[in-house]
């Protein structure tokens, strides 16, 4: 069974939420990739990644290189999981198909467009059988929430 967690974003951005999200999941000792919807993306995620905090950074790469197996975070445009991760993290409308080969499937939608929220609403109903499902908000104080 994979735990698998739907992150409605609203009060704060992807861009925000991820790169904390990605450190929690290295601090576990895990593998991450994060699934993009494009090159663009993916690049602006790996800059991202770099510079989002003065003090730290993810060590990341963009998958399709050689040193794949050894990156701990790698962002791919596709399903592979070269790195071996432990958990995989969807955004920019990337969609689960399946949760198989992760520990944890962590599903981030922007709540201000709604089709990525009818697309989470079919994910949820899809990946449910089987796998332990986690639906998370942000409070007003920025807090995320466990709904369900």
């Amino acid at each position: 069974m994979t735990e698998i967690l739907f992150y409605h974003l609203e009060a704060q951005p992807l861009e925000r939420v991820l790169p904390v999200l990605l450190e929690r999941s290295l601090e576990r000792g895990w593998r991450a990739v994060v699934e993009t919807s494009s090159l663009e993306r993916a690049e602006a995620l790996d800059t991202l990644l770099w510079t989002f905090r003065d003090d730290s950074f993810v060590p990341h790469g963009i998958a399709g290189e050689p040193a794949d197996p050894d990156q701990p975070v790698l962002i791919a445009m596709d399903e592979g999981n070269p790195n071996a991760a432990n958990v995989r993290f969807y955004v920019d409308r990337a969609v689960p198909r399946t949760s198989e080969g992760y520990e944890r499937i962590v599903y981030m939608f922007s709540g201000h467009d709604p089709d990525a929220v009818t697309e989470a609403r079919v994910a949820w109903k899809a990946l449910g059988p089987g796998n332990e499902l986690t639906y998370w908000q942000q409070d007003e104080n920025g807090r995320w929430v466990k709904k369900g």
